[in-house]
Order: structure tokens, then C-alpha cells, then sequence
């Protein structure tokens, strides 16, 4: 059972955005302050890579081919994490997952495709 419900994916066009969201109810703020938090995607055929990262709430770091396109944001009073992505590409098409590591353990959300059509 994923720990970190996700939702927002979905099919679009090349050129179009989606924003994809997970909540961490079970985690206390304290924790999730200082929580590195991750979102991974996967597409058919390949391995598992990380596109953007907030370590601490200090950072935030992407995956080369996505700068300029994502936005990973936060809120430690909603419990959420955010993923908005504008300008979708095909090559953008796989399963996101949502991550938290923090001082209570590993958490992962239960993966949402996202299919870019051209």
C-alpha cells in the first residue's frame, strides 16, 4: 500500500503541462521540514531516474532535460509536494513517483502515469 497518495497525471499534448501532487498526512511537520523530498519517473523499458529534488526545503535540483520546464514546490502545512510540469515532450511519458526520505524512514507514492502524445 503506497504511503503517499498521489494524483494529477494524465494524458496531454506535446506543449502542455500537468501538475502532479502527493500527501504525506502520516508525517509530522517536523519531520517533513528537513525531509528530502524526490519525485522519480520510469518510462517502458528503462531504469528508474530521479528529476527533481527539494533536500531540506534549502535546494532544489533537476534532471538536466527538465530545467526550464518543472517546478517541484512544497507545502509543510498541507503536507504536499508538488510537481508542475509545462512544455511536455513524448519523451516525458512514464510512471512519476513521488519520494520522501526523512528521519522516520522511506516513502513512496504509488506511481501516475503521464502520457504525452505528439
Amino acid at each position: 500500500q503506497a504511503q503517499l497518495p498521489q494524483s494529477g497525471g494524465g494524458l496531454v499534448q506535446t506543449g502542455g503541462s500537468l501538475t502532479l501532487s502527493c500527501v504525506a498526512s502520516r508525517l509530522i511537520t517536523s519531520v517533513l521540514s528537513s525531509a528530502e523530498m524526490n519525485w522519480y519517473r520510469q518510462a517502458p523499458g528503462n531504469q528508474r531516474e530521479l528529476v527533481a529534488s527539494i533536500i531540506g526545503g534549502v535546494s532544489t535540483n533537476y534532471l538536466e532535460s527538465v530545467k526550464g520546464r518543472f517546478i517541484m514546490s512544497r507545502d509543510i502545512a498541507k503536507k504536499k509536494v508538488y510537481l508542475t510540469m509545462n512544455d511536455l515532450k513524448p519523451e516525458d511519458t512514464a510512471v512519476y513517483y513521488c519520494n520522501i526520505r526523512g528521519s522516520s524512514g522511506d516513502y513512496w507514492g504509488q506511481g501516475t502515469q503521464v502520457t504525452v502524445s505528439s
